[in-house]
């Protein structure tokens, strides 16, 4: 049976995912393991933060909230009980929102909501900033 293009690129998205959690833990770096784990309840507490903020425009807003739905959704493309993978849809999500907001907000505003580890975070805003044409307004 022929997989679809995007459920092979889905697995493959995952199969990364799990490298590089077991990767890290391996190499020393459960703390890195960890902020892995994490990122998700951190992203719903910094999307919580940004709607609640009045320097964010509507339109991130209206994003955030779109996200923030679908993460609080118990319907998911992977279900949320596989280990690590389970949130991948999730941190999608939540990236391609985090990526629009930057385009919309300053950085300085995203960084003030983050809960998380701020290397995390800055490493984060460098993946969902990269490809975009121009210097990234998050971004020093």
């Amino acid at each position: 049976m022929d997989l679809p293009l995007w459920a092979e690129l889905l697995l493959v998205l995952v199969a990364v995912w799990v490298v590089v959690a077991v990767v890290l833990v391996v190499v020393g770096r459960a703390i890195l393991a960890r902020e892995l784990t994490l990122l998700l309840p951190n992203l719903v507490r910094l999307f919580a933060g940004l709607l609640r903020d009045t320097r964010v425009p509507l339109r991130a807003k209206i994003v955030l909230a779109v996200a923030s739905v679908w993460l609080a959704s118990p319907i998911d493309l992977i279900p949320d009980f596989i280990p690590i993978a389970g949130s991948l849809d999730d941190a999608i999500v939540a990236a391609l929102a985090l990526r629009f907001v930057l385009r919309t907000t300053d950085g300085a505003v995203v960084r003030e909501h983050w809960r998380g580890d701020p290397a995390t975070l800055e490493r984060l805003l460098r993946i969902v900033s990269w490809g975009r044409r121009g210097t990234p307004r998050a971004l020093p």
